[in-house]
């Protein structure tokens, strides 16, 4: 169990960043996938960029509400 979790403190660090990597994966992959979706591939790459901005400014906020 402490290398399972040794593995996922180095990769990851943090909850809110895992559910943010994988919520945006499926998006991605569900809008690749999905032909009436295909009006959305011109955008992906805005859509993970706000997606990873959203996941960053989430776990920033947390991390100063912990501090105090």
């Amino acid at each position: 169990m402490n290398v399972i979790k040794a593995i996922y403190d180095f990769l990851v660090g943090d909850i809110i960043i895992l559910i943010g990597v994988i919520i945006t994966v499926i998006v991605l992959a569900l809008i690749n996938s999905v032909p009436a979706l295909a009006s959305l591939r011109v955008a992906s790459g805005v859509l993970l960029i706000i997606a990873v901005l959203g996941t960053l400014i989430a776990t920033l906020s947390r991390e100063t509400k912990a501090q105090k």
